[in-house]
């Protein structure tokens, strides 16, 4: 239930279509000449929405990705086309004040972004509330400028005669009044919009159409959503101005570690020299060792023939003598 009321709070209040979103302006700026036509032209947009988004959501694991466009305009056509019916048949004066504005529901860029930004991704129930939400928005938005420019213009409400004609401002009820009208009733929205901010409360999502294009916005400067994008644009500067700090003192702390494994390795490097030395200075004296064996042994070597020499001439002397 509680999805059920955000549904329908939502398209009456926090995205209206007409006074939000400002979206279908076609019908709502040529068919509210008078409250009846307004009335009428929004119930039947109400039915063909409500339609479209249920057998949309029904259908939506079984429509290719690739052809939901195509596919939303033909189911969106069959509805329009039973509508059409049912008024020529039980009201025929209001199908025909309405005229070609009814085929044009098809084409109508609430139904088919409803059914495109909803209905394709949701369950069939809250999608059909959503339409019903959504198309009861655009009836209470397309009444009131009806019943503005009927009084204004004609003097009459709802047909009834409140007024002399002769009194009526004639030009509320031509193309120009409607957009006199309109934007009027975004004035009075924002006033009020304006005073319940002053109170504290959020009207974040009630923006009157705003495309938050501030750059090319006049009314830039005293904007809240003007600031409250700049705030958003400077905390992503500065999250990004972060990274790259964060950045350096992960490699400076990389540098250090790797200046620290480095001091590391070579103070135990000299401990090993010395070892090494010692063992190259016993080889040394090793070698040296044999050195003065083997030359030790060549000396007595060369000494034993010269001991033998002197006794053989001493036995040659004495046989000399005999």
């Amino acid at each position: 239930m509680k999805r059920i009321a955000e549904r329908l709070y939502n398209g009456i209040i926090k995205e209206n279509p007409t006074f939000v979103l400002t979206l279908g302006m076609c019908p709502t700026l040529a068919v509210t000449t008078s409250a009846i036509n307004g009335l009428g032209m929004g119930l039947t947009t109400c039915a063909v929405l409500a339609l479209s988004n249920l057998f949309i959501s029904i259908l939506r694991k079984v429509l290719p990705d690739k052809v939901r466009i195509p596919a939303f305009i033909v189911i969106v056509a069959s509805f329009v086309t039973m509508v059409q019916l049912l008024l020529e048949a039980y009201l025929p004066s209001l199908n025909q004040s309405l005229g070609i504005y009814i085929p044009l529901i098809v084409v109508n860029c609430i139904i088919l972004g409803r059914a495109e930004s909803y209905a394709y991704k949701n369950p069939p129930i809250p999608s059909l509330f959503d339409g019903i939400g959504m198309g009861l928005g655009f009836t209470f938005a397309l009444t009131i400028l009806g019943i503005f420019r009927e009084f204004i213009g004609s003097g009459t409400f709802f047909g009834n005669r409140v007024f002399p004609e002769e009194y009526g401002v004639t030009i509320f009820v031509l193309a120009p009044g409607a957009f006199f009208v309109l934007a009027m009733l975004v004035a009075i929205q924002n006033y009020i919009k304006d005073k319940m901010e002053a109170k504290g409360k959020d009207t974040s999502k009630i923006g009157s159409g705003c495309g938050m294009n501030c750059m090319g916005c006049p009314e830039a400067k005293g904007c809240s959503k003007a600031e409250k994008i700049k705030e958003a644009e400077d905390n992503d500067e500065s999250e990004e101005e972060e990274k790259p700090s964060e950045d350096k003192e992960k490699k400076a702390s990389a540098a250090e570690e790797k200046e620290e494994v480095k001091s590391e390795t070579s103070s135990d490097e000299p401990e090993k020299e010395p070892a090494e030395e010692e063992d190259t200075e016993a080889e040394d004296d090793k070698e040296s060792d044999e050195e003065k064996e083997e030359s030790s042994e060549s000396d007595s070597d060369d000494k034993k023939p010269a001991q033998n020499k002197p006794s053989n001439n001493k036995k040659k002397k004495g046989k000399r003598r005999k």
